[in-house]
């Protein structure tokens, strides 16, 4: 993503997540609230007519959520560290992509910072739990990445969370086993589980744990137009819904503002509808309020489910407001089902131990190419059409002007010769 400016407001892209380059003061602040464009366009400021989230608790697990900025104060309630380089709260960013976090969790639940400016995000009277773990970061921890993010969902699951963000993935489809404990313990506990898919952009071709486990609510990426977003998504066979991916305007931990593309700022809109939705229907499971996340979704045109939307791009408010048929079980799947299938018991046991998966953030796609640029640049097409044809009539022009010159010379000689 190249870097853009709202106002004083300027952001780059970096791996995983972007820095802003210039602050925003409060006075220009609601510049940023205006181009928060998903809030109206997708029908949320409506929604929160009826709800915005309140009595239901979000656990971020991510790379810290600093609760001190102004549209994150007094919504973090608790969390945790267990990267082993945070502090006990969670709520100090941590890793080589230290903003990530706090950027995620002001999609969610950002309050604004009055009088209508500032970020505030699609469940804003949701409360936060924020879980730190580093990623991309050697921390000394006698956890691996894997056994840290199973650790990270035992406690959210612990401490009340009716929700749980992930915007990371492990890059693989599969996933440990210490992940099927923890996932089990998250679906037995009634909590939906919400992970981004990742982006093609940035390699990540086709969706990976966690956004692969049964039963978790995967979540694809469109851009203003609610197209399949060609590098700030990815596509699969798992994907449950699709949200904004591209343009997407958070809050840094030291209080600035950036914009960035990728499903990392899809899957915490996805978490805030499903705040919405249970906040609504309290006495809900959590099978039925993934029943009606999808069937309430646009499915753009598809048949559903499909792999660049699954069942649709969100709507939240028929998901908050529309008649949904009750189901007994998860419809994305029973993750219980699939432990039995492929962790039997009489399944060959590997004694060697399996290589270490290196936990990231969703990484953001990479800048796109400068048109201008690019024209002053070779390519394959001007190498073969224009450069090589190019080049070979110049060579044969060259060796034709000095055949000619040849020719001459030797004429001139001849006739000097012949001279009395």
């Amino acid at each position: 993503m190249t870097a853009r400016t709202i106002g004083r407001l300027a952001a780059a892209a970096a791996v995983g997540i972007v820095v802003a380059l210039v602050g925003v003061t409060p006075a220009h602040a609601d510049t940023v609230r205006d181009y928060q464009y998903w809030l109206a366009d997708y029908g949320f400021t409506t929604a929160w007519n009826t709800t915005k989230g309140k009595g239901v608790t979000v656990a971020v697990i991510d790379t810290g959520v600093n609760g001190n900025v102004a549209e994150l104060r007094g919504v973090v309630k608790g969390g945790t560290d267990v990267s082993g380089i945070g502090t006990p709260d969670g709520q100090t960013p941590v890793g080589d992509n230290p903003d990530h976090g706090t950027m995620v969790a002001s999609l969610l639940a950002g309050r604004g910072t009055g009088a209508g400016n500032g970020v505030i995000g699609v469940a804003p009277e949701a409360e936060l739990l924020a879980v730190s773990v580093a990623f991309g970061v050697e921390t000394g921890a006698t956890q691996s990445n894997d056994d840290q993010i199973a650790e990270a969902v035992h406690w959210a699951v612990d401490n009340g969370a009716d929700v749980i963000n992930m915007s990371l993935t492990r890059n693989t489809r599969d996933w440990p086993e210490s992940w099927d404990d923890a996932f089990m313990y998250a679906f037995e506990h009634d909590v939906v589980v919400v992970a981004a898919a990742g982006n093609r952009g940035s390699g990540t071709s086709e969706v990976g744990a966690p956004a692969t486990i049964p039963g978790v609510v995967a979540v694809a990426g469109v851009d203003k137009e609610k197209n399949a977003s060609f590098d700030a998504s990815s596509q699969g066979i798992t994907l449950a819904v699709a949200a904004p991916s591209e343009d997407l305007v958070g809050v840094l931990p030291d209080g600035q503002y950036a914009v960035w593309d990728g499903t990392s700022g899809a899957a915490p809109l996805v978490s805030g509808l499903v705040a919405l939705i249970r906040a609504e229907y309290p006495d809900l499971d959590a099978a039925n309020v993934i029943e009606r996340l999808i069937k309430t979704a646009d499915p753009h045109g598809h048949e559903v489910p499909s792999p660049l939307y699954g069942f649709g791009i969100i709507d939240p408010v028929p998901a908050i407001t529309a008649e949904v048929e009750p189901v007994a079980e998860n419809p994305l799947g029973s993750l219980s089902e699939w432990i039995t299938l492929h962790r039997r018991a009489d399944t060959p046991v590997d004694t060697e131990a399996p290589e270490a998966q290196e936990i990231v953030p969703i990484a953001d796609p990479p800048p796109p190419v400068d048109v201008e640029t690019q024209t002053l640049l070779p390519t394959p097409w001007t190498l073969a059409y224009i450069t090589l044809p190019l080049s070979l009539v110049a060579g044969f022009g060259t060796l034709a002007a000095l055949l000619g010159i040849g020719a001459a010379r030797h004429t001139r000689r001849a006739a000097r010769v012949r001279e009395p």
